[in-house]
């Protein structure tokens, strides 16, 4: 008999378990064939910060969520209407982001004394001790049923046990009417030319866990969540990480030049190396070097030959890169650096999202030091802001940072694949010859020099960190040379703002309380300010994507408004960016440092204290 069926506007599924129980793959599987069927969607990757914890505890406990809806979605949600929990330690691990009326699907079999100690429980009733009597919870044996799925398999039990997470999937497929076609595709793609009895056996048990929520009562009912209403186009579901690398290769399209990275790996940033690695048949080159000094010298002396130059890092890796990104503005050479953000210091949190190297990025370097910094705000947007940083960086012959973070370079959303021919050509400022005596450090009205190739005949030069003059390049130590070399620099760099757009402002153009924040809080944000309009509240939203130079309207957007709340993932430090810049406002502060990006309810709930 067909199960009553509702529709809803969204949903918001978490899937968690050890880190060895496929629980990334069941969400990605999940939310591209969402994204597939048309809705729009938002995730979250959790990931544990140990390599391996120990199994069913806590401390190894991974997680995926992923909100799905009917309209646009801009964040991952705050909590979920549906955990699925591979054993007790992800059960307690995520008990505090259950809605009240949230279903919570378990595997029955690891309900034991054992697993109920390894998480730390204290009795032998989990539900009770959670609070979970009101919630449809459902304790399916899912171990049990795919080991009877697949027992005449010729598998061995590690790999028969491996498939369970095809089970979840199958349960979250039929309840909110998701086809399996695209799951089955993939799961031949990725197993079948190697293992097909094992792509088999993950067929079968998808089939066993869908047909297991079809028959049993404990699900009352299905949900349908219809398509979104999005922009006309071409869609893939995308994340920070290979947007960012693929903006890169478009911008080593438009400018003509090879793209080369230099780069050690490091937790969040490490896909970007990966994906670049993939495309060498789009000029690209990739060296994995020994180390974060290694990584960024080997991209400075290949933007010095002429190509579109990248490195990439985290926190920790951009401090060491920091006496050789000074190297780069002294040399005055094109760089891109990425920093995908992460929690510290030192090592920090290595899989948790945070803010906190805005103020390395802008003055984290010994003397004057002027970089360009730009921040991306979404999974797709990091496309955009990639293409944008190299952009500047050839155009003016200037290091530039890219901050993006672990939520969104981890995250995933709809992205609407563009037509290149709609990007602008790069044209960097490249010299082939001169007449007469060649000065590399003579400049445009921008204050940018040419950009010569060594080997070039006639335009031999010095390049190197010590001071140059200001015209020859040849060593100076004269002090009135020096000082007009140090305000060129800076002022090359302030320039970039005659080609950046100027601040834009959701909402209200003026009115109470005006909510600013940057980089990849602007989902969360956008969400929050929504609800609070929505419910009648006088709040805008003004959301930066460039740090340095800012634009230039940003002190007649403020002055429209009585109160500035400045929201970001550290302890204040766009705050005190822009007390330094902007002393004639006054600036209410919402920080946060938990490893964890902001949830719509808190911020709706500060909006309001502010109003």
């Amino acid at each position: 008999m067909e199960k009553p069926n509702e529709r809803l506007r969204d949903v918001v599924i978490r899937f968690s378990g050890d880190s060895g129980d496929g629980m990334q793959l069941t969400g990605t599987l999940f939310s591209e064939i969402s994204a597939l069927v048309g809705n729009g969607i938002s995730t979250f990757p959790d990931y544990p910060a140990e390599i391996r914890a120990p199994q069913g505890t806590v401390a190894g406990v991974s997680g995926f969520q992923v909100h799905f809806g009917s309209e646009r979605i801009t964040n991952p949600g705050d909590y979920c209407d549906v955990l699925v929990a591979m054993n007790p330690a992800a059960l307690k691990a995520n008990r505090k982001w259950l809605k009240r009326d949230a279903t919570v699907i378990i595997d029955g079999d690891t309900l034991t004394e054992e697993w109920l100690r390894k998480a730390g429980f204290e009795t032998d009733d989990p539900i009770a001790e959670l609070g979970l009597e009101g919630y449809n919870v459902v304790a399916a044996d899912i171990t049990t049923m795919t080991k009877h799925a697949l027992e005449n398999s010729g598998l061995d039990n590690k790999s028969i046990v491996k498939c369970k997470n095809m089970f979840a999937l199958g349960i979250c497929l039929y309840i909110y009417h998701r086809p399996t076609d695209h799951a089955l595709h993939y799961i031949d793609m990725r197993f079948g030319k190697k293992n097909p009895a094992i792509a088999e056996a993950n067929k079968i048990v998808l089939g066993v866990g869908y047909n297991y929520a079809a028959n049993t009562h404990q699900f009352a009912n299905t949900y349908t969540v219809d398509p979104a209403d999005l922009e006309h186009g071409t869609y893939r579901s995308i994340n920070g990480n290979v947007a960012t690398a693929w903006g890169f290769i478009a911008a080593s399209e438009k400018s003509g030049r090879p793209l080369f990275c230099g780069s050690y790996p490091i937790t969040p940033a490490t896909v970007i190396l990966e994906e670049l690695a993939k495309h060498k048949e789009l000029n690209v080159k990739t060296v994995q070097a020994e180390d974060e000094i290694a990584g960024i010298c080997t991209a400075i002396g290949a933007s010095y030959a002429g190509n579109l130059a990248v490195t990439t890092t985290s926190g920790p890796g951009l401090s060491l890169k920091s006496e050789a990104m000074g190297l780069a503005v002294m040399a005055e050479l094109p760089l891109v650096v990425v920093d995908v953000q992460r929690g510290g210091p030192s090592t920090g949190l290595p899989t948790k999202t945070e803010q906190s190297d805005l103020l390395q990025a802008l003055y984290g370097r010994n003397g004057e030091c002027p970089m360009a910094v730009i921040a991306a705000s979404t999974p797709s947007d990091c496309f955009h802001y990639a293409f944008t940083a190299a952009k500047i960086a050839m155009e003016h012959m200037t290091p530039v940072i890219l901050l993006t973070d672990g939520f969104i370079a981890n995250g995933s959303e709809p992205w609407r694949i563009p037509s290149m021919k709609d990007y602008p050509q790069i044209n960097p400022p490249i010299i082939h010859e001169c007449e007469g005596e060649f000065m590399p450090y003579k400049r445009n009205e921008k204050m940018v020099r040419g950009w010569a190739f060594p080997g070039t005949k006639g335009l031999e030069h010095r390049i190197g960190g010590l001071e140059k003059h200001s015209l020859r390049g040849t060593i100076s130590y004269d002090p009135e040379n020096h000082q007009t070399m140090v305000r060129a620099r800076a002022r090359k760099v302030e320039l970039i703002a005659d080609e950046i757009p100027p601040q834009t402002v959701e909402g209200n153009e003026s009115g109470k309380l005006l909510v600013v924040g940057w980089g990849g809080t602007k989902g969360n944000l956008q969400g929050a300010v929504k609800q609070v309009r929505a419910e009648g509240g006088d709040v805008s939203l003004c959301h930066f994507n460039y740090i340095n130079p800012l634009p230039k309207n940003v002190a007649e957007i403020f002055s429209r408004f009585e109160k500035i709340l400045v929201c970001e993932l550290n302890e204040g430090q766009f705050a005190a960016y822009l007390r330094q810049n902007y002393p004639q406002f006054s600036y209410e502060q919402y920080n946060k440092c938990e490893g964890l990006p902001f949830t719509v309810a808190e911020l709706k709930q500060k909006f309001n204290s502010l109003l």
